[in-house]
């Protein structure tokens, strides 16, 4: 992939990468033989037949690695084993989100809002990009160029809402731009070769858009590989310049 192929040896990082989009990325990328290393991590083993598998069959590239972003001492650990196998990372893409789960439904007005929900919103869409954030930076702390992108959504910007409801998705992931906007000021700093950006993958056909499908217009409904090359092609043209922002499938800002 062009956002990796001018680095021999380069590593990467899939967080969320038993379905979906992570996995989508981990399928394109591990084609790549300039890669040294692809490490993806999932929550549920059940959940991540495709990716286990996937690895079984070529170890010497995939490491798959449990990990529950909503549990800090799990991401510490993991990263830390990450640590002892290599020293740098090049690209490390965070594809874990929340929409709906059993009881946990979006919010059409504020009649539905409950404080329970709300926490599970911000623990999953917000606090764990910023943890991750806060434990990769060792491994991000190098002269080679590095990209760390967080999928976020269109939903998040203030700006763009013109529909309300989704209380704790929207809000959640504004706070996830907000949290990586932060991080990118920090990390220019600490981690000056690293580009932070946020990322809109537009409506892609997951388990996370299914129940909202029905209104999307085929040519708005993306597939899988058709997102991740799309999301590959935006991070090939990142520059230095671009940390902090947040960016659409097409290459377009969004407005916060």
């Amino acid at each position: 992939m062009p956002v990796v192929n001018n680095i021999d040896k380069a590593n990467v990082l899939i967080v969320g990468a038993g379905g979906g989009i992570g996995l989508g990325f981990v399928r394109q990328l591990w084609q790549n033989n300039r890669l040294a290393k692809i490490y993806a991590t999932y929550r549920h083993e059940e959940a991540a037949a495709e990716l286990i598998s996937l690895a079984k069959e070529y170890p010497d590239t995939i490491t798959c690695l449990s990990m529950d972003i909503t549990d800090e001492l799990q991401i510490a650990a993991r990263i830390e084993q990450i640590s002892k196998e290599i020293d740098k990372l090049h690209l490390v893409v965070n594809c874990v989100g929340i929409l709906h789960e059993r009881d946990l439904q979006p919010e059409k007005s504020l009649r539905q809002i409950e404080s329970e929900n709300l926490i599970r919103y911000f623990q999953v869409n917000s606090i764990g990009g910023v943890l991750l954030a806060k434990h990769l930076m060792p491994l991000l702390r190098h002269k080679e160029r590095s990209i760390f992108a967080t999928i976020s959504a269109k939903v998040g910007s203030i700006g763009d809402n013109r529909l309300g409801g989704w209380y704790g998705y929207r809000a959640s992931k504004a706070a996830l731009n907000m949290f990586m906007r932060t991080v990118a000021i920090e990390y220019s700093r600490r981690c000056p070769k690293t580009i932070v950006v946020t990322l809109h993958p537009g409506t892609t056909d997951t388990c996370l858009s299914k129940p909202f499908q029905k209104n999307v217009p085929p040519e708005k409904l993306f597939s899988v590989d058709r997102t991740v090359t799309q999301l590959l092609a935006v991070m090939d043209k990142l520059e230095e310049g671009d940390s902090g922002q947040f960016f659409s499938w097409d290459g377009s800002r969004l407005p916060w």
